[in-house]
């Protein structure tokens, strides 16, 4: 019985797996920004780096555009991955 020879070297791979971690990133800071949800309505607060900045956006905007009360709110910040060692 014959068996079949590889054609090039053979060769093989070991893999370690190595555990990391996901935590924020405190001295990265976060931004908030609030959207306006009401139909046809465009407006954004923009990037705060305040969240009460962004609420009394929110408020003034609702107090001009009456009808336009519901925000889609967004919080943003960095992360940092760390190897466990």
């Amino acid at each position: 019985m014959r068996r079949a020879v590889p054609a090039g070297p053979v060769t093989r791979s070991v893999y370690g797996f190595v555990e990391h971690t996901i935590r924020h990133e405190p001295a990265s800071g976060v931004t908030y920004d609030l959207f306006c949800t009401a139909h046809g309505c465009e407006e954004v607060s923009g990037p705060q780096e305040e969240q009460g900045t962004a609420q009394d956006w929110a408020l003034r905007h609702t107090g001009l555009n009456p009808g336009h009360d519901l925000f889609r709110r967004v919080f943003t910040d960095h992360a940092r991955v760390s190897r466990v060692q």
